[in-house]
């Protein structure tokens, strides 16, 4: 009996002991080490990959935003700013997602499958906006220009990056609407165009929140 208990009290020790041990190297130790590289090597992405401007962080260049004019009265769904550049649709989980219009709750796609009247009816509407909103005085904007982007949302319904093709649609718009000239903003979309990571991964994208930014600048300096 004295020999039972004295074996269960030494295995318990020695898990009480083991536990200790391991709680501090995993909950403890490695977390400060991985956090102190993180801080050192990648400073910017250990904490969020924030934008700034005027000295104040203004987003993520991970998650995209909307740029709307202020809700009208009585109005459900707020018209876009067409002197910014725009983002892709965010229509994350769908309608009844608390994660619409960039409210990072939660994210995901719509799951939608390809023949789906709602989704082919988002798209329809989308692509009929896109070519209204970037038409403008001596450039009219043809179907077959308006890119997938411009009307289809990506999978955590919150990128932030727009192709170049679309970015390129809104050029005289946004050069109309700025009173800039369209050489101007195709330079500045030029300038914040980046190419595939490593070359060979994914395709060239142009971050919304960077070149609007980027933007306001130019229209500062007008």
């Amino acid at each position: 009996m004295n020999n039972s208990v004295t074996n269960t009290a030494r295995l318990l020790g020695a898990g009480l002991r083991a536990l200790l041990v391991l709680t501090l190297v995993t909950g403890v130790i490695y977390p400060l080490v991985v956090t102190g590289i993180a801080q050192a090597l990648f400073n910017s992405k250990a904490n969020g990959s924030e934008i700034k401007a005027d000295g104040k962080v203004v987003g993520s260049s991970l998650i995209g935003q909307s740029y709307n004019l202020p809700l009208k009265k009585g109005q459900q769904t707020p018209d876009p700013d067409l002197k910014w550049f725009q983002g892709r649709p965010a229509n994350g989980l769908g309608s009844n997602s608390v994660n619409t219009q960039y409210k990072l709750l939660l994210s995901g796609a719509t799951n939608l499958s390809a023949d789906n009247k709602d989704l082919i009816q988002q798209v329809t509407d989308a692509k009929a906006a896109v070519i209204k909103d970037n038409s403008v005085p001596g450039y009219t904007v043809r179907p077959s220009q308006v890119p997938a982007d411009a009307v289809t949302s990506s999978g955590s319904g919150l990128d932030p990056d727009i192709s170049p093709a679309y970015a390129g649609l809104q050029v005289h718009r946004v050069a109309e609407k700025n009173h800039l000239s369209v050489a101007q903003v195709e330079k500045l979309v030029k300038d914040h165009t980046d190419g595939r990571t490593l070359g060979f991964i994914g395709e060239s994208r142009v971050n919304v929140l960077e070149l609007n930014i980027a933007l306001k600048d130019l229209v500062a300096k007008r």
